[in-house]
């Protein structure tokens, strides 16, 4: 076999994180950053510190174990698209220089050992790149051996802090031998909130608009909430109440609550008291879950590319390139789009920005499934769409952006929208404008409609205005516009055409 020669747009990054460790290998391509392999192993490295911070043999021959998986992968990547990053537990051990020789021997690249502060900006950044990023942020990163708080805006990390606690810590500190009680649960807390206290004033004093969770703890709680049927969101009671079911078993062995992977298990209540601590420390109402942290902020670093601000816009460039997508159809779509909805925003009531950015980035993909098939492409730009990740857009945004792009053409019914329970009413508008938008440029051409306005009623009834004249001259249009009608009467509304 011919010798493989390494693919300059493949990177990789390393976490020696103190509970796993973490490779992800990327692929840059199309404007974008695709993941196309990740290795986790659960080393729990802070587990090996005794009291004096040595790290045990034993805790260091899992991690070398686990290396030696990683450095097969390793060889056909470039070496300057390698980064290693080693975390609190290397910054805590006192021999660690041990751990890291053998380490760069087995991998043969450098270990770069990052402070605390260097940890929080580089979690914050790679939210940043991979969230919707929207006023300023606080992101709470639950480590093995630490946990970084950070408030930023943008890209840039306002305030940040490492503090010394980890699900990994406490849990060999408070829940010792397994053992699982209402007692050593608060002790875990209360001991929380005191490393907590020094910094609690300076974060509630600058204040955030938006919290972003972004570790293994928070998407464990929101996999717990998902199998009770509740929301993605985290609240302080939803804590409370996950603390309650959790402090009834006797033991971390026999913990079994819905939706909560093995995987997660053994440090999930040492997780739960540090974030119950971090709500009530402070005053956190509800928060989120980070699309990226650590990894994909020493990745996008790496990226000359990717240092553009605009993080929505890269995401739309990048899909529409790799699917081949029309752009100056998308343009046109999204223009009317945007136009029909400022016309019934009074009626509507809606946040206009926010819609113009929604109506915009399904306008931008509604096309995306035609590389597949036309017949049913709007199906097909749905499921695409439903399986990639949209890094700049939340999770609710991108599944009201779905759901537009799959009800933008052919039938329709009211039980298409009953799954979005809450904003069911925002997703039929949003709907029936962009339905009408596509309608519209059919031609998909510029400059080849008259005058349009679009009015409606307390009952949701849409009026379009158009020319006579010209409908008169365009029949197959006046055609489409009629279906479109019909179609929308199924939502128990109208849409009727005035011709003036």
């Amino acid at each position: 076999m011919a010798q493989a020669t390494p693919q300059n747009n493949i990177f990789a990054v390393i976490d020696l994180g103190s509970n796993s460790f973490h490779m992800m290998i990327a692929k840059y391509m199309a404007g974008g950053v695709h993941t196309i392999g990740r290795v986790k192993r659960k080393v729990r490295l802070a587990a090996g510190l005794d009291e004096n911070n040595v790290l045990s043999l034993e805790a260091m021959e899992r991690g070398w174990e686990c290396l030696a998986l990683f450095a097969e992968r390793l060889q056909d990547i470039p070496k300057e698209n390698i980064r290693i990053v080693a975390t609190a537990t290397m910054r805590l051990a006192i021999n660690a220089d041990v751990f890291i020789k053998k380490a760069e021997l087995i991998l043969d690249h450098q270990v770069n050992v990052i402070s605390g502060e260097e940890e929080a900006c580089t979690i914050y950044k790679g939210v940043a790149h991979t969230s919707a990023c929207q006023g300023r942020q606080l992101v709470i990163d639950i480590g093995g051996a630490s946990t970084e708080v950070v408030i930023g805006k943008g890209f840039d990390a306002l305030l940040y802090k490492s503090l010394n606690m980890g699900c990994v810590t406490f849990l060999e500190r408070y829940f010792q031998n397994g053992e699982l009680s209402e007692s050593n649960f608060n002790n875990a807390t209360n001991a929380a909130k005191a490393i907590i206290a020094p910094i609690q004033s300076d974060f509630k004093k600058l204040g955030w608009e938006l919290a972003i969770g972004a570790s293994g703890t928070v998407q464990a709680i929101q996999e717990i909430q998902a199998a009770q049927g509740q929301t993605e969101v985290l609240t302080l009671e939803n804590l409370k109440a996950i603390q309650s079911a959790a402090v009834q078993f006797d033991s971390i062995g026999a913990l079994d609550l819905p939706g909560l992977s093995e995987e997660r298990r053994l440090v999930f209540v040492s997780g739960l008291a540090i974030l119950i601590a971090l709500f009530e420390s402070l005053e956190i109402q509800t928060m989120g879950l980070a699309g990226g942290a650590l990894r994909e902020g020493v990745l996008y670093s790496m990226i000359p590319d990717f240092q553009d601000n605009d993080i929505r816009k890269r995401t739309l460039d990048g899909l529409m390139q790799r699917y081949h997508v029309d752009k100056q159809q998308a343009e046109r779509v999204a223009e009317l789009a945007n136009s029909l909805a400022s016309q019934v925003q009074s009626q509507w009531c809606f946040d206009i920005d926010q819609v113009k950015a929604i109506l915009n980035a399904s306008a931008c993909l509604h096309e995306i499934g035609l590389i597949i098939d036309y017949k049913l492409y709007h199906k097909h730009s749905a499921y695409i769409l439903k399986n990639s990740g949209m890094p700049g857009f939340s999770k609710a945004e991108k599944q009201l952006i779905t759901a537009i792009v799959d009800a933008h053409r052919i039938d329709l019914s009211i039980s298409q929208f009953e799954q979005y329970s809450g904003y069911a009413l925002l997703v039929e508008r949003l709907v029936r404008i962009m339905r009408l938008a596509v309608v519209l440029s059919m031609r998909r051409q510029n400059d080849v409609l008259p005058e349009i306005s679009l009015k409606t009623d307390q009952n949701d009834n849409l009026t379009l205005c158009m020319d006579s004249a010209w409908l008169i001259a365009h029949p197959l249009m006046q055609t489409e516009l009629e279906q479109e009608g019909k179609y929308q009467r199924k939502l128990q509304t109208s849409l009727k055409i005035e011709r003036q």
